[in-house]
């Protein structure tokens, strides 16, 4: 298994942990890409439409998994068609 795949396990195990907060408020987030130490994500249901989704992503999301994950040195939001 390569490095990168195991760092998306990795991801993918500490959103598990997140994901049940999310959907406590109507949301979810997914894991969209993990590439050059940045986690793609996507948020889902309430949270994607939410004002404080950005701040989520930022403040939440990324101190979490930069912490647990040395490899993810950035969380940015996935927006379709846009590429980063």
């Amino acid at each position: 298994m390569d490095n990168d795949k195991k760092v998306t396990n990795k991801i993918n195990e500490v959103i598990e942990k997140i994901r049940p907060f999310l959907i406590n408020d109507g949301g979810d987030i997914e894991l969209i890409k993990f590439e050059n130490g940045i986690a793609y994500v996507r948020m889902l249901g309430n949270c994607s439409n939410c004002l404080y989704s950005g701040i989520t992503i930022q403040e939440t999301i990324e101190t979490i998994l930069t912490s647990e994950i040395p490899e993810v040195i950035e969380v940015k939001e996935f927006i379709e068609g846009i590429s980063s």
